[in-house]
């Protein structure tokens, strides 16, 4: 898959989030990028030979105060990476490295890239909005995790 298709892919994502949680994002930027680095894994706690599919930095919305934005302020970043998620999904449907790299994705892939995008982008919207790892983690397992 080439990171064109990709970007699309999280595109199409992005967009199917309901305008009523978009329009709150303010000065958050979308990013794409291969592969998380080695300082940003030992940041974010990560164990050795583990890895991110998605990744937030900045000042969540529960923290912002009046004078946020203020002055020259950054945006804050969701960040997805490309490489773990599309060899997440090759993993799931067992066909490893030779579909991940060297072939088009098959329709099923496709789907099931689809869904990790979406689901990382949930994710890092929810602590966007001032969920931590442990209340974004709670809605996934209860399947509360959905933009409705």
């Amino acid at each position: 898959m080439t990171h064109k298709e990709f970007e699309k892919l999280v595109a199409e994502a992005f967009e199917q989030v309901p305008e009523k949680f978009r329009a709150k994002l303010t000065n958050v930027a979308l990013l794409i990028e291969e592969e998380p680095d080695e300082e940003t894994l030992k940041e974010n706690g990560v164990p050795e030979g583990g890895t991110l599919l998605g990744l937030y930095k900045g000042t969540p919305m529960t923290e912002r105060g009046d004078g946020y934005g203020v002055g020259e302020t950054l945006p804050d970043t969701i960040t997805i990476y490309r490489k773990p998620i599309i060899e997440m999904a090759a993993h799931e449907a067992g066909v490893g490295e030779l579909i991940a790299w060297g072939e088009e994705p098959t329709e099923p892939m496709k789907k099931r890239i689809r869904m990790i995008i979406r689901d990382t982008i949930w994710h890092e919207i929810a602590h966007a909005f001032g969920m931590d790892e442990f209340e974004v983690e709670a809605r996934e397992t209860e399947g509360t995790n959905d933009f409705k």
